[in-house]
């Protein structure tokens, strides 16, 4: 592995309105690749399964119980073909996480979610960095997203929290909200999106030695 490679996981709350366009701008200001749903198509690519079963899989799991009363950690061990179990929800996480331990090999990058920060733990010069900010700021930010009303808001906020929250200790074993399994936590409403990436390339250059990108 080049150690000229970083790779920069960024976990998010719903409303805190950070993680598309904060990992978007960083992966802009470096000149890499972003990385969300996009990874469904490498992860089907690598392993041969549909994309759509991917897909399918993420909503599915939305509105299973399976997250609430199981674990099925990462433990890095590539499921192969051959296996029943080939499709399954453990299997999927792990074609996802064996692309995206591949992709640092050959590449910088950003990525949103897919519990990268966990996915990624064991590898140098990857920075884990979690967005949040006060709920009442993350429901106006959903209702002016959206249109929607206050009550709308809070739901759709709720009920993407409680996912994030569930998909994340299920396959990790980890609170998602523990802010000590991060490297950096930033309260998006307090800062300002483009000064939450300005801090985040100055933490990149201090600790990992990345040159901050011009302009």
């Amino acid at each position: 592995m080049s150690e000229g490679y970083f790779a920069i996981a960024i976990t998010r709350t719903c409303g805190s309105g950070g993680g598309s366009y904060i990992g978007r701008k960083l992966a802009a200001d470096y000149g890499i690749d972003f990385y969300d749903r996009k990874l469904l198509r490498l992860a089907s690519e690598d392993s041969g399964i549909n994309e759509a079963l991917f897909a399918q899989a993420d909503e599915t799991t939305r509105r299973s119980l399976l997250y609430k009363v199981s674990r099925s950690v990462y433990d890095g061990v590539d499921i192969p073909p051959e296996s029943g179990n080939f499709t399954s929800d453990r299997a999927l996480f792990a074609h996802q996480a064996k692309v995206l331990r591949k992709l640092l090999e050959q590449e910088s990058y950003v990525c949103v979610g897919r519990a990268a920060d966990f996915v990624l733990r064991d590898r140098p010069r990857v920075l884990s960095v979690f967005l949040d900010a006060p709920y009442p700021d993350r429901i106006r930010r959903e209702m002016g997203r959206q249109g929607i009303s206050q009550a709308e808001a809070r739901r759709y906020i709720d009920r993407l929290d409680k996912y994030r929250n569930d998909y994340y200790t299920y396959h990790t074993d980890r609170r998602w909200k523990d802010l000590s399994n991060y490297d950096l936590c930033l309260d998006t409403a307090a800062l300002g999106l483009d000064n939450c990436v300005s801090l985040i390339e100055v933490y990149l250059c201090l600790r990992f030695g990345v040159a901050l990108p011009r302009g």
